[in-house]
């Protein structure tokens, strides 16, 4: 986890259900954002603090140190070491959240292909992801650096049958604490390692091979996967 992701909804929607009376620096434009199918690389809307406002940039799904240049960027990064290991250590305290509408995984059934699922909010709430990146801030232009990464976690119950690592899940309440810079990093570790949303919060769904392709765009690809018809 977590390798394709979607994110669909305008930045709004998302807005106001984080509910954050500051006003909105926004980067990411009003119009839905209609990617239903993300993959690494991806430009996506990115929530973060500038100052005393909350900010929407378009940022790459993706990040590594400058001095890592042997290496492909990440993109997730495992909460029992993103505080403490030396690669994250330079964006740590730089805490985002990256709000989506749901997520694929890829499972073996004993077919000649992986069967994809899609995971979401059993009530179709935005999922707010803990995330820490590289961003701008005031009146810096995006830079080739920059970049984001979310933070995973242990699944448990029977979402470890879909995959064994999953996203950190904030509730809303927990996503602003998360954002505040006023937030000491040592409670922002607890939030993390302890407080993230657990497997009921959520449901999963066969979804169409068509998903595997990221070329393939469009609202069919959130659809659950029909029984097939069998005939005599």
């Amino acid at each position: 986890m977590c390798g394709r992701l979607s994110q669909y909804h305008g930045i709004h929607d998302f807005v106001a259900a984080l509910s954050i009376p500051n006003a909105l620096i926004n980067y990411a434009g009003d119009q839905p954002l209609a990617c239903y199918n993300a993959a690494p690389t991806t430009q996506l809307a990115l929530f973060h603090r500038d100052g005393e406002y909350l900010r929407a940039d378009r940022v790459r799904w993706g990040w590594r140190p400058h001095w890592a240049k042997d290496r492909v960027s990440p993109i997730n990064a495992r909460v029992e070491k993103v505080a403490h290991g030396p690669f994250f250590k330079a964006i740590w305290p730089h805490r985002a959240i990256i709000a989506i509408d749901n997520w694929f995984e890829w499972v073996y059934e004993g077919g000649p292909k992986k069967q994809p699922y899609l995971i979401r909010h059993r009530d179709r709430s935005p999922i707010f992801c803990a995330a820490i990146g590289q961003y701008p801030i005031g009146e810096h232009e995006p830079g080739e650096h920059d970049g984001f990464v979310i933070i995973t976690a242990d699944s448990a119950g029977g979402m470890v049958d879909i995959h064994d690592r999953r996203p950190v899940v904030l509730s809303p309440e927990l996503a602003r604490e998360w954002l505040d810079p006023a937030t000491p990093k040592e409670r922002a570790e607890q939030m993390v390692l302890l407080q993230g949303e657990p497997t009921e919060a959520f449901e999963w769904f066969k979804v169409d091979f068509a998903v595997g392709n990221v070329r393939n765009q469009g609202a069919e690809l959130i659809e659950p996967l029909k029984k097939q018809k069998h005939t005599r």
